[in-house]
């Protein structure tokens, strides 16, 4: 009998596109099985044609028939949501403003703080932003600037939505001023409602709803909203909303996909009691950071260069986008082994001290990791090299300068890349999405998800 898909995740990613198949498994929660890849055509004018050809693969190697599934789709295809950020003060609301655009998928292009100047009304116009994101004042405080902010973003007439996240005692005056000047305005709640309180969600599901709308825009990609009845999910937010459900049934979670040009790093933690009382500014549970500069391809030359090392400099020449000799590994193992200590570094909350009139105290800045409990590898290089389990192992070292996962944290290595296909199918099924991680955790030791229709095994 072939294998019946109940259910199908398609992921359009930026070079490969990927399909999954899934069934309910007896007892809640979703069997995976089968799985197909295929290269992303959008060069071909048409990301069907990759999807189709995924399809094509999954039935061939598994003897499946793909019907007429319930079909959810995410995708980075079209270069992600080029976003801009415009907030009061960097501390609070246009840092606030950035956690949550990139928790939403966005590619954040620009950050600016204060008034905007003519020079960045320039950068603005030469970045073409998908979307502008305008926030800044606690509720029913500061009004002049960030009223000020709207009218300079409004004459630059750019064919965007602006969304308004920022003190709601300007909702009114400025939905006025962009609905005279013909611009789109989307609502959000305030990011920063009041002093040291962070409220990001909201923002966070409306950049969604953005991105099914501009996601469409890649060839051929239109259909394949009309597949689905939930939308076009930005790949990174389709991770972040897996690991926050992953951090509900099995613990707090740190989760790296590091890949040939970038390497995405996700956490879900409230840290430890231990730092809580030395935080001086509120962190987001549900965080992501993306790191341009750190990938083992595209940009190895970048970790090369910041490592400074003359041996692994003369060992350049091994380099390959998939490395099959021995030596080629060895160079992309090390280049994973930096992207993962860099990233966790900069992800990672800092101690420092702070010399006040009563004396020497600690503060930390940043997020605290010291209570994650799982340290996961998703999708990427990490995820097809021996030695990937190695590298997330290397940053387990508590608290130090940096606040960095404890040395008992567990390590899972998804070699499936199944986080983002669960995060997507969250969307209608976040229960049986945790009852499926609650089946991996029945398991003891570190946790290698390597081959599908089997359980996980102790690696």
């Amino acid at each position: 009998m072939p294998t019946e898909i109940e259910i199908l995740t398609i992921e359009v990613g930026s070079t490969i596109t990927k399909v999954n198949g899934f069934a309910l498994a007896d007892g809640g929660g979703f069997d995976h099985v089968a799985q197909g890849f295929a290269p992303t055509s959008v060069s071909q004018g048409d990301v069907g044609i990759g999807v189709q050809q995924a399809i094509d693969d999954l039935e061939s190697r598994y003897g499946a028939v793909v019907g007429k599934p319930e079909t959810f789709v995410n995708s980075s295809a079209a270069g992600g949501l080029r976003m801009t950020v415009h907030g009061l003060t960097y501390s609070m609301t246009a840092r606030a403003a950035r956690e949550a655009s990139l928790g939403a998928g966005a590619i954040v292009k620009m950050v600016t703080a204060g008034a905007l100047d003519e020079f960045e009304l320039e950068e603005i116009k030469a970045i073409h932003p998908n979307i502008i994101l305008l926030a800044g004042g606690v509720d029913f405080g500061e009004k002049t600037v960030v009223l000020k902010n709207a009218e300079k973003l409004a004459s630059l007439k750019l064919p965007v939505p602006i969304v308004y996240a920022g003190n709601v005692a300007l909702r009114k005056p400025i939905h006025h001023l962009f609905h005279e000047a013909g611009i789109e305005l989307l609502l959000a709640d305030n990011v920063f409602p009041d002093v040291d309180v962070l409220n990001i969600e909201p923002l966070r599901h409306l950049i969604h709803d953005v991105f099914s709308r501009h996601i469409v825009h890649a060839p051929g990609m239109a259909r394949f909203a009309e597949l689905t009845h939930w939308g076009i999910l930005p790949t990174p937010g389709a991770v972040l909303r897996g690991a926050e459900l992953f951090a509900e049934v099995m613990g707090d979670c740190l989760i790296f996909d590091v890949g040939g040009a970038t390497t995405d790093v996700h956490s879900v933690t409230d840290g430890s009691l231990e730092f809580a009382s030395k935080l001086v500014e509120p962190e987001p549970r549900a965080k992501r950071t993306v790191e341009g500069d750190l990938g083992v391809y595209v940009n190895a030359r970048n970790i090369v260069d910041m490592a400074g090392d003359d041996a692994w400099e003369a060992r350049m020449a091994d380099l390959q986008a998939m490395p099959s000799t021995e030596r080629e590994k060895e160079l992309t193992r090390w280049l994973c082994s930096r992207a993962v200590d860099v990233g966790a570094k900069r992800h990672a909350g800092v101690i420092s001290d702070l010399y006040t009139p009563t004396g020497k105290k600690q503060i930390v800045k940043g997020k605290d990791l010291t209570g994650v409990k799982w340290v996961v590898a998703t999708g990427g290089a990490l995820t097809r090299i021996e030695g990937g389990a190695d590298c997330l192992r290397s940053i387990c070292t508590g608290p130090g300068k940096y606040l960095l996962p404890p040395k008992d944290a567990r390590i899972l290595i998804d070699r499936n890349y199944l986080f983002s296909a669960l995060g997507t199918l969250a969307q209608a099924y976040p229960e049986d999405v945790k009852r499926t991680f609650e089946r991996w955790a029945s398991f003891e030791g570190d946790l290698v998800l390597s081959t599908l229709g089997e359980d996980p095994n102790p690696s």
